[in-house]
């Protein structure tokens, strides 16, 4: 399945002792150049704790109240966690449920730039 940066997809997420998995929504943070060209993608892990979110500026809410929200295909207000990076193949991906729309995208890059230390 190719995916474009800012979609939110439904991955199957192997557990870390490597005995299952689970379903999960991720947001792909990696650029569409590699994501047209590559079989894995960088995603950012969504979780619907959200209580460090104003915390740090690692998370960012997406508030499914709003229109904003809505466009993400989430069923509850969730966080973007950019401090859980992941590079998976392709073939865990399931679908794509919805995607952030460039204003988010773009607090989703200021996430980034706090996890990854750039300035």
């Amino acid at each position: 399945m190719k995916v474009k940066r800012g979609d939110v997809v439904l991955l199957d997420h192997p557990f870390s002792t490597g005995g299952g998995s689970k379903v999960r929504p991720v947001l792909v943070v990696q650029g569409d150049r590699d994501n047209a060209r590559l079989t894995n993608t960088i995603v950012a892990m969504i979780t619907r704790t959200i209580r460090r979110v104003g915390q740090v500026d690692t998370q960012l809410l997406i508030d499914i109240t709003t229109a904003e929200g809505q466009t993400t295909g989430l069923k509850t207000t969730s966080a973007v966690n950019c401090s859980s990076l992941f590079t998976v193949s392709e073939q865990l991906l399931r679908k794509k449920i919805g995607e952030l729309p460039p204003a988010l995208v773009q607090q989703v890059n200021d996430c980034l730039r706090a996890a990854l230390g750039i300035p």
